[in-house]
């Protein structure tokens, strides 16, 4: 079973990392993000960071492309680390979701 073999890793994380993971497994159970809107008036429904009208599959897909975590936050000034270890968490839990929007935004 794939928990059987998790359990050394996690038993062997900080508690700060501890913390994340719970955090993590909470988020995808109940499906709220911190930090990751959907509004189906803004970027036509697709997950964006909060307070941006900034898509989750752009800054995942710049990510693909070469982008480094420095580069992206020099690119979008208003976004932390936090804002991109959001988005990467939402991205990692709705991995479908967001290669779907690449690849309709890149048939466009």
């Amino acid at each position: 079973m794939v928990l059987k073999s998790l359990e050394s890793q996690l038993l062997s994380l900080s508690a700060v990392e501890k913390t994340e993971v719970i955090q993590l497994l909470l988020q995808s159970i109940s499906d709220r993000w911190t930090g990751i809107e959907k509004n189906p008036e803004v970027c036509g429904g697709d997950a964006c960071i909060a307070n941006t009208r900034i898509p989750v599959w752009i800054i995942v897909q710049a990510r693909k492309l070469g982008s480094s975590e420095i580069d992206l936050l020099h690119d979008y000034p208003t976004l932390s680390a936090s804002d991109l270890s959001n988005a990467w968490a939402y991205a990692a839990s709705h991995a479908e979701e967001i290669d779907s929007a690449i690849h309709a935004n890149n048939e466009a």
